[in-house]
């Protein structure tokens, strides 16, 4: 290996892992504040990305039908649950919430679908389409079951997963696709060697989103109900923080974080309906290096993991995911290594 392919791995690598960095800080988000291990996230990744890619070739995007079926069980879940408690005063701004706010991008879509539009606002209509899929996944799958255990959010997060595995078939089709770059040109450094547009503006928006991340937990009313809800639920709901709040605050950012990341990969891989469960799976490996409670581990455990990629395509591509999910071995025995175990005293399992 000279050092030219060196660089260009490395390079790849860190693009790759700034759209895990992403990809791990929105996981670390909800499972933080939900204890929900949000698999369909690559799903929401690989739907904003099919649905640029429908912008661009004239066509209706299909997500537009989806965000309306989902629109429609949240508010029918809404509704049965205010009618159960009595409130059903409540209803019709459950429905203008659940039902109508949801459907604006929507319409907007729908309106400017077609030859003519901007390339600037295919881009933002399709991060604006998936923006409300993880909210109303959340309120007609996850709060009904909110104080379930850990594991029990888990296979249903799973479950989750296919089923949007499958609505992707459905509404996308199995055709895979793959958009226009966002930037043209690159960069030339020293010895030749250029740098693409679109890696350059990938590892931007991951620099630029991670720092407004940080200012919004640190310096926000809001980013501060969201850290006390990941710190102590109870106490959060005793201070006047509802957690079911938050909880769709988080699911909301992780919505806008996978449509980033769709619209940022579109160009520099063909994405298909099935793609995105791979992106969450590398991200939920840099999650687990971050404890999935530290967003800075979370981070450099995001490039570790890109750059890992990048090297052992180079040495093997068929071993390549092998390679970085067998990472999880040594840090999940380095964690166990490193945390504090209390044995349980045989006196107090006495009767």
């Amino acid at each position: 290996m000279t050092w030219d392919v060196a660089l260009i791995l490395l390079t790849d690598g860190l693009a790759n892992g700034a759209v895990y960095l992403l990809a791990g800080l929105g996981l670390v988000l909800v499972f933080s504040v939900t204890r929900v291990v949000f698999v369909p996230f690559g799903d929401i990744a690989a739907f904003a990305a099919l649905t640029l890619a429908a912008f661009e070739t004239g066509r209706l995007p299909p997500t537009i039908g989806l965000v309306a079926v989902l629109a429609l069980l949240a508010t029918l879940t809404e509704s049965a649950s205010l009618l159960r408690r009595g409130q059903w005063r409540s209803i019709p701004g459950a429905a203008l919430a659940w039902g109508l706010l949801p459907l604006l991008p929507c319409a907007l879509a729908w309106l400017a679908a077609g030859p003519g539009t901007p390339a600037w606002l295919h881009v933002a209509l399709a991060v604006l389409l998936v923006l409300p899929i993880a909210p109303l996944l959340a309120r007609v799958v996850f709060q009904p079951i909110a104080d379930a255990s850990v594991l029990v959010l888990l296979i249903v997060s799973l479950a989750l997963h296919f089923l949007l595995s499958n609505l992707g078939l459905l509404f996308f089709g199995p055709e895979g696709s793959r958009t226009r770059a966002l930037v043209d040109g690159a960069l030339t450094l020293g010895a030749g060697f250029t740098v693409g547009g679109q890696v350059l503006l990938m590892l931007a928006a991951a620099g630029v989103l991670s720092g407004l991340f940080f200012l919004v937990f640190e310096r926000t009313v809001a980013g501060k109900a969201l850290r006390a809800t990941a710190v102590n639920r109870v106490g959060a709901r005793l201070v006047g923080i509802r957690p079911a709040r938050t909880a769709r605050l988080a699911y909301g950012c992780a919505s806008l974080l996978a449509g980033l990341i769709g619209v940022l990969i579109a160009p520099v891989t063909t994405m298909y309906y099935d793609s995105g469960f791979i992106i969450g799976l590398k991200a939920f490996v840099a999650a687990i290096i971050g404890g999935l409670v530290s967003y800075p581990m979370t981070a450099l455990g995001a490039l570790a993991v890109g750059v890992l990629e990048s090297f052992a395509s180079f040495w093997s591509g068929a071993l390549k995911d092998v390679i970085v999910f067998s990472l999880l071995i040594p840090v999940l025995m380095l964690r166990s290594w490193m945390s504090v175990h209390s044995e349980e005293d045989p006196e107090e399992l006495e009767p």
